[in-house]
């Protein structure tokens, strides 16, 4: 049976702890092998920040999503509400793109959070939300039962 969890949380720093810890639990829960929880840890973590983040520059009052299923792997999708060219026009940047000292700050903040994703996460999509606002981080990870 596949099980889901669903978070929301107000974009504050604070709460992104609670969501690692509960998706470590669920990751656990699900199969996943324990030498990538560090990695799973990670990963929610980064991703959370960089939502919080954007909600925070751009004034989004909304909360942020987290789901994390277990239907055949681990899932993890983390959903903010900011503007999309915010959050996902980074996504394709590369290190040559990344290192280029004319980026503004916040770019380069993102470009590193996906930079640093790439790095936790084997299975990595970064995408706009289906309603256009927003962006989605999904990761996956493997299970074995």
């Amino acid at each position: 049976m596949m099980a889901t969890v669903r978070l929301s949380f107000s974009p504050a720093p604070v709460h992104v702890r609670t969501a690692r810890l509960v998706g470590v639990a669920v990751a656990r829960r699900a199969g996943v092998r324990e030498d990538l929880l560090d990695e799973v840890r990670l990963a929610i973590g980064e991703a959370c920040t960089r939502a919080v983040a954007l909600h925070r520059q751009y004034g989004v009052p909304d909360p942020v999503l987290v789901e994390m299923s277990d239907s055949g792997a681990y899932a993890v999708r983390v959903i903010d509400r900011a503007p999309i060219e915010a959050g996902i026009g980074l996504a394709a940047l590369d290190a040559d793109q990344l290192a280029n000292e004319s980026l503004t700050d916040e770019a380069l903040t993102t470009g590193v959070g996906f930079a640093l994703l790439a790095g936790f996460v084997e299975d990595l999509q970064v995408r706009p939300v289906e309603d256009g606002v927003g962006t989605e981080v999904r990761m996956v990870w493997p299970v074995g039962r």
